[in-house]
């Protein structure tokens, strides 16, 4: 019975070894995959530049702004909506954004999940040991197995041999099997960890995407409070133009139709007003969203509108410091080292593989005597006729190579156009908010002429109405430059791959 089940583990030991082999391929084309995947570029396509822990702004500290957030089964995380409006700087939108976001959050656990297929993978290439243990208790019965009492003669035996026989025995080993020499192991391992590498690159380039939206978002609500600034003003102004047009009226040196003017303004004014309200409130939405924070979180804006020239910079300058910084195409770059390594396993493929394996443990009747029984052995695979396969694999990882080499050059042409793109529309944005701060002075100037004119009986409130017009449209469209110009500076930031580090520079602040 020793010798049977001695051989039967030696006979078997070997199966589990290859099955742990072609599952470490199994488990690195996972990697792999969830490399192209995580790895890849980032929906928006941006790349973003590593935290700066030293300027990282504080969060606010009042009582509203620690409430504890609700913890619900499974460790689901849900922020509660707090009592009254979180006084909010850019930075600190910011900064609760790259902890908050959903997106954020997403790629962490693929990047995390990239790293657990990667110390499964390495696995393969360490001493497996592995203790077992046993006990059991069969009753067999040696006449179904053919075997014949009669065909036994012991001498000095006599009696009839049974044919049922109960047996219980106990068992325990400890096993041990080692990879001594399997060249595409190892390149598959390098190229997991490459595949580690590609998916961090993805959470960077996540992070700038969510810089720029966070960033943008802010100075979008910033432009929407000054629209409704004056639009607010220019209410005020209407009802005064209103009450004084049928003051002069009910004095019988007014006309109707100049009241009639006066309210059509007036109630212009007020619809102008309305909708600039509510944009200003759905953009508070979507900045909550962005940070990860109840929708409808009260939020106090603390920063003004930046405004700041941006220094010269040429495109062959940052064309330099994008291809250190743009995230994307690093990524894209450790998919080619990671593709490289996966072809170079595909080459070896050919070659045989060695290891060695083996147990000792003791084995004997439950009740009876032990005895040690062990079993070594080493095993030498050489694959005889796999042309096929080895052929298809190696065209798949050729045309890996092949495509992620197009995807560069491609990315680096793309990161050219957006660069270029990018200051032609801060040097075109700056003239706009020159052009629209002279609009708004002269048209102030023409307004307060009119209603001076107006209020002292020389006209009648035609001119001022005009020149009311003329003014609302010179303020929206300075409101609108000056967003234009910080989110293009912004723009520019991102597509030289610094956002995330440098967006104070760039907005002046």
């Amino acid at each position: 019975m020793k010798g049977i089940k001695g051989k039967y583990l030696t006979l078997t030991k070997g199966q589990p070894r290859e099955e742990r082999r072609r599952r470490s391929r199994r488990q690195l084309s996972g990697v792999l995959i969830s490399a192209a995947v995580f790895g890849g570029v980032h929906a928006r396509g941006q790349a973003v530049e590593t935290r700066d822990e030293n300027h990282a702004a504080q969060l606010p500290t009042a009582p509203s702004a620690v409430q504890r957030p609700l913890m619900l089964p499974g460790g689901v995380r849900v922020e509660r909506e707090r009592s009254g409006a979180i006084p909010l700087t850019l930075d600190d939108a910011i900064q609760i954004a790259l902890k908050n976001n959903v997106e954020i959050v997403v790629r962490k656990q693929q990047e995390r999940y990239v790293r657990g297929q990667t110390l499964t993978v390495g696995n393969a290439l360490l001493p497996n040991i592995e203790a077992r243990g046993y006990t059991q208790a069969q009753e067999i019965d040696l006449a179904a197995m053919g075997f014949k009492p009669g065909a036994v003669k012991v001498p000095g035996v006599v009696g009839e041999f049974p044919t049922i026989v109960k047996v219980n025995t106990t068992s325990a080993q400890l096993t041990l099997s080692q990879q001594l020499f399997n060249v595409p192991a190892f390149y598959l391992y390098f190229a997991a960890r490459k595949a580690g590498e590609a998916a961090n690159w993805a959470t960077l380039s996540a992070r700038g995407s969510v810089v720029l939206a966070t960033g943008g978002l802010y100075l979008k609500i910033l432009a929407d409070e000054a629209d409704v600034g004056n639009a607010e003003g220019l209410v005020k102004q209407d009802e005064l133009v209103y009450e004084h047009a049928k003051a002069s009226r009910d004095a019988g040196v007014g006309i109707n139709l100049d009241v009639l003017r006066a309210q059509v303004q007036l109630q212009n004014e007020q619809q102008i007003l309305v909708r600039a309200v509510n944009t200003e409130a759905k953009d508070k939405i979507l900045l909550n969203r962005e940070m990860g924070q109840p929708a409808g979180q009260e939020l106090k804006l603390l920063d003004a509108v930046p405004f700041a020239d941006l220094g010269t910079m040429t495109v062959g300058e940052a064309m330099e410091v994008a291809e250190v910084k743009r995230k994307d195409l690093r990524g894209l770059e450790v998919q080619l080292e990671v593709a490289e390594k996966a072809r170079q396993a595909v080459r070896f493929e050919r070659l045989p593989t060695l290891g060695v394996g083996g147990y000792y443990g003791v084995l004997g009747e439950t009740r009876g005597l032990y005895h040690g029984v062990f079993a070594a052995e080493g095993l030498l695979s050489i694959p005889v006729f796999q042309e096929a396969t080895f052929r298809g694999q190696r065209e798949v990882a050729a045309a890996q190579v092949a495509g992620l080499r197009r995807q560069i050059e491609g990315r680096r042409g793309q990161i050219e156009a957006e660069i270029r793109s990018s200051m032609l529309d801060v040097q075109t944005a700056a003239e706009l908010v020159k052009v629209a701060r002279s609009s708004v002075g002269l048209a102030t100037e023409a307004l307060n002429d009119a209603t001076m004119r107006f209020t002292a009986g020389v006209e009648d409130n035609m001119p001022v109405v005009r020149a009311q017009t003329t003014l609302t449209g010179a303020q929206a469209q300075m409101v609108q430059a000056e967003f234009q110009y910080n989110y293009a500076k912004l723009t520019l930031a991102r597509n030289t791959g610094v956002v995330e580090t440098q967006y104070r520079q760039y907005l002046g602040r």
